[in-house]
């Protein structure tokens, strides 16, 4: 698994500041905690105490996910001017309403948030995409048509 990561230079840092975190504040929490459980006495039926390894196995795999993605991770910034591409804004016209959405690299995805990966089905379809260029997406109900209307 060494395949590139593409994200923008603000998934980067988030990501960052993430691993930053654990390591500085929810680590050292987590191990003051399993400590405080230990010193309560037998921890065979120490619910606190497996509550906080579970939180410290948690930890663990997500600061090597974290390291992971960091090692493999390359900014993107922008690509071509007119163009969609990650770290570019896209206003379309969907359905009769216009959204935004901010392509980003799959690790910063937020459906919620309209931060959508490029390697998503629509994503897919908007890179690449210049203003006035016009696409479909299947759906299970059908076929939206998608106009872009503005990249920033």
């Amino acid at each position: 698994m060494n395949e590139v990561v593409f994200m923008t230079q603000e998934g980067l840092n988030n990501l960052k500041a993430e691993l930053k975190d654990i390591i500085e504040v929810k680590k050292p929490e987590n191990a003051l905690r399993i400590k405080t459980a230990r010193d309560l006495g037998d921890v065979s039926e120490n619910a606190e105490y497996s509550i906080a390894r579970e939180e410290q196995t948690m930890l663990d795999i997500r600061v090597s996910e974290l390291d992971s993605l960091l090692k493999r991770a390359k900014v993107v910034k922008g690509g071509q001017e007119g163009e969609i591409s990650i770290g570019r804004k896209v206003k379309v016209h969907v359905e009769g309403e216009d959204e935004e959405f901010h392509i980003v690299g799959e690790p910063e995805a937020d459906p919620l948030a309209n931060k959508i990966s490029h390697e998503s089905p629509l994503g897919s379809l908007l890179v690449g995409k210049k203003v006035g260029d016009t696409f479909e997406l299947q759906i299970p109900t059908g076929k939206l048509t998608y106009k872009i209307i503005e990249i920033k």
